[in-house]
This record gives structure tokens, sequence and C-alpha cells, in this order.
């Protein structure tokens, strides 16, 4: 834990060990995967739209497929920018994390591995995200503006990637959470009551 921090911003800390009762990093953390989920799963939706059409067609529905494209687009920019914010706000959230030390993960590390491991994951991801968004707004309005499929296969596999790695990461994070207790109001009770008797 930064104690310098916590002076200088003069941080009354609550039980979970932040200034506020409800830790805002993995609240973010949800809206970036499920935008760029939704986002990746539309393209392909939309890549694979001529499979699907007697589909849509046999249940009723009225589908476009440059719609598919739509979500797909709206959502990754949302992606992008909500990930500035979740990034930032772990980043902070870590600076007041006082991990325990002499335990480990189930994937064998220890606490402060883990932080580090999921901190630069953090800003990896992000400059991922930030790049799928202008290699996909590339595609959208340059490269396959009047192709009737706007994105490429090798940026959907990207995406499929990319979510294999948002799991590793979200592994993490959990880990941090749920096996270090870090930030956790439950578990940091529990952690002073045994050492305060």
């Amino acid at each position: 834990m930064n104690w310098q921090l916590i002076e200088q911003l003069r941080l009354r800390l609550g039980a979970n060990g932040l200034p506020y009762e409800i830790p805002v990093h993995p609240q973010l953390v949800h809206i970036t995967l499920g935008l760029l989920i939704i986002a990746i799963v539309f393209d392909i939706a939309g890549a694979l739209f001529p499979l699907e059409k007697p589909i849509f067609k046999f249940l009723g529905l009225t589908a476009i497929r440059s719609s598919f494209f739509d979500v797909g687009w709206y959502n990754l920019i949302g992606a992008a920018a909500i990930t500035f914010f979740t990034v930032a706000a772990g980043f902070f959230e870590l600076l007041l994390a006082n991990p325990p030390v002499d335990q480990k993960s189930a994937w064998g590390l220890n606490a402060g591995w883990t932080m580090l491991l999921h901190g630069l994951g953090g800003v990896l991801l992000l400059g991922i995200i930030v790049a799928m968004t202008v290699w996909r707004g590339l595609q959208r309005y340059r490269w396959r503006k009047d192709a009737s499929r706007q994105v490429q296969w090798s940026y959907l596999l990207a995406g499929i990637a990319i979510m294999g790695i948002l799991f590793v990461h979200g592994t993490l994070g959990a880990q941090l959470g749920e096996e270090f207790g870090i930030h956790i109001t439950a578990a940091n009770t529990i952690s002073n009551n045994l050492y305060n008797k």
C-alpha cells in the first residue's frame, strides 16, 4: 500500500482499503468486456450473414447485414473509450492494495507477481483494443467501405484471440480479489480482526 499517496491525497480508506465503498475497476472491466465481446460477435454475425439469412427469414426477423457491422463498430468504439478509464481505475486501486505476502494463487504466483502481470496486461490490452479500433475503422471507412463484408477474416481471428487473452487476464484479476482478498471488504475485515487479537 502506498501510504505517501494516501497522505498526499488525504484519503480516508474504508474496510475494503479504498476511499469508496464499491471498487470501480471491476465494474468498468465488465463494461469493457461486454462491449468488446458484443463488437466481435456482431462482426462475426455480419461476416457470416449469408449463412444466417435463411434462419432469420424462417424466424420472421428482418435483418440487414450492415446493421450487424454498425453494432460491432459502435461497441468497439465504446470499448476503446471505456478501457482508458478501466486501466486508470485499476492502477489507482492497485496503488492502494495491501496484498498478502505469504500466499500463492492457483497458478503458483504470489500477490505481487499477480498484480504486476495484471497491471502490465491491462496496459497491453488497452493498446491492443485501441489498435483493433483503428484497424476496424480503416476497414469500415477506407479499405472495405464498398464491400458487403465490412471486416477482414484476419480481424475476426484477432478478435477471437483477444477474447482468449482477456480470459487469462481476467483470471489474474479474479485471483487478486478471490484468492488474495484485495479490496474485498469481508476479507479485509477478517484479516484486521485476526491481527488486532
